[in-house]
């Protein structure tokens, strides 16, 4: 069974990952690609938002990565708030969180969705929307 582009840009985000970028990081560099954006830049840019920006306790990285893209690819009829909005709902509901912490289970020792399944399932979420987009 083939693969669909969004499922390998996934798991190009993916080894990004496990390459030494953060969970942002892969994210906007595997979507970056895809979308023609400048990668060198959008690395630097995203570095400080590696484990919910250093602390656990804020938003995933993956999910910020994902509606970063989001954010540089308007849609006319829609507002960028009302897009995140759609992106935030569809990652809580694949991934069950969106904090960091909650995410890798620091509080409690289980991990609600590991750190590889949130930069695959932002990015799904992410090219889901942008594909409706250009439909």
């Amino acid at each position: 069974m083939e693969r669909s582009e969004k499922e390998e840009t996934a798991e190009r985000a993916v080894a990004y990952k496990h390459s030494g970028y953060n969970c942002t990081q892969a994210v906007v560099l595997a979507l970056a690609e895809r979308y023609g954006l400048p990668a060198e830049e959008m690395v630097r840019m995203t570095a400080g938002f590696a484990v919910g920006m250093g602390t656990m306790e804020t938003t995933c990285g993956a999910l910020i990565g994902a509606n970063l893209i989001l954010g540089l690819k308007p849609e006319e009829n829609r507002s960028a708030v009302a897009r995140a909005r759609e992106l935030y709902n569809r990652f809580l509901e694949m991934c069950g969180a969106t904090l960091c912490k909650e995410l890798k289970g620091r509080d409690t020792g289980v991990p609600v969705c590991p750190c590889d399944d949130c930069v695959r399932n932002a990015v799904i979420a992410v090219s889901e929307l942008l594909q409706q987009q250009e439909s």
